[in-house]
C-alpha cells in the first residue's frame, strides 16, 4: 500500500456542523459519499438511484471533482450502481490507481457501509443508508477506525455518548451520569470504559476536554454509530 494511503492525511475532527450534515444525509435514506476538499472543507454527494454514473477525476466537470489533488488523472475512476449496490471502478484510466481499504481495485469493487476510498491523496467514505447495513465490509484496512475491536458493553457505551449527537438533542456528547444512567453501569465504570475507548482510537494523548468529542465525531463520521442504532 502507498505511504499516502493512510489516515495522516484525515486527521480534522468533524466540526459540530459537519457532524450534523452526516446526520441529515443519513437520515435521507440513502448511500453517499463524504470527503474533505483542498480547503479541508467537508463535502457530501448524495448517490441518488436515478445516477447512471458518478465521476471522479480532476477536471471541473467531474461529479466528484478534486481538481487540487495532482495525483488524480483528469479522468480516475467511476461510482456505478449495479442493482440496490455501488461499485468503483478503475479500469485503468488512473495513472495511480484507486484503492479501498488499503486494496488497489483493479476493474470494478463493490462498496460497504464504511468503506474508505483513497483516489490519489484525497480519502472519500462510502456510507450506506441505515437500513442497507447488513453487509458490512470483509476486507477493512487494519488501521481505520472501523477495525477497532468493540465488546457489546464497550459499543453501548459509545452508542450512549453519542446519542445527544444523532438525535439532535444536543451539540455535544453525552455526560458521564447520562451514559451511565443509559448503560446500566457506575460512573466508575462509565469512565474506565471511555479511557479504553480512548486509548483503542489513539486519543490518549489528547486533552481531556478533546477525548469525548473528537470519540464521538470517529464513531459517527467512520459509520460505527448510526442514526439506526438510535
Amino acid at each position: 500500500m502507498s505511504a499516502h494511503l493512510s489516515d495522516t492525511h484525515d486527521t480534522q475532527t468533524p466540526s459540530p456542523r459537519d457532524l450534523k450534515a452526516l446526520i441529515e444525509a443519513e437520515r435521507r435514506g440513502i448511500p453517499f459519499v463524504h470527503w474533505r476538499d483542498g480547503t479541508r472543507e467537508q463535502r457530501i454527494l448524495m448517490l441518488d438511484p436515478d445516477h447512471d454514473q458518478v465521476r471522479i477525476g480532476r477536471r471541473e466537470q467531474s461529479d466528484i471533482p478534486l481538481t487540487w489533488d495532482p495525483e488524480v488523472s483528469r479522468t480516475h475512476a467511476v461510482l456505478e450502481p449495479v442493482g440496490e449496490e455501488w461499485t468503483l471502478i478503475d479500469d485503468g484510466l488512473s495513472r495511480n490507481g484507486s484503492f479501498v481499504n488499503g486494496d488497489r481495485v483493479v476493474g470494478r469493487r463493490r462498496l460497504h457501509n464504511g468503506d474508505r476510498l483513497w483516489v490519489g491523496n484525497t480519502r472519500l467514505t462510502f456510507r450506506e443508508a441505515p437500513d442497507g447495513q447488513t453487509g458490512q465490509s470483509t476486507a477493512r484496512a487494519h488501521e481505520g477506525p472501523s477495525s477497532v475491536p468493540l465488546s457489546e458493553t464497550k459499543r453501548k457505551v459509545l452508542l450512549a455518548l453519542c446519542r445527544p449527537l444523532l438525535t439532535a438533542a444536543s451539540e455535544t456528547p453525552a455526560t458521564n451520569g447520562q451514559i451511565a444512567s443509559e448503560v446500566y453501569l457506575s460512573v466508575d465504570a462509565v469512565k474506565a470504559h471511555l479511557r479504553q475507548l480512548f486509548d483503542s482510537f489513539g486519543l490518549a494523548g489528547l486533552p481531556q476536554n478533546e477525548k469525548r468529542t473528537r470519540l464521538a465525531s470517529i464513531a459517527i463520521s467512520a459509520g460505527i454509530v448510526t442514526t439506526r442504532d438510535v
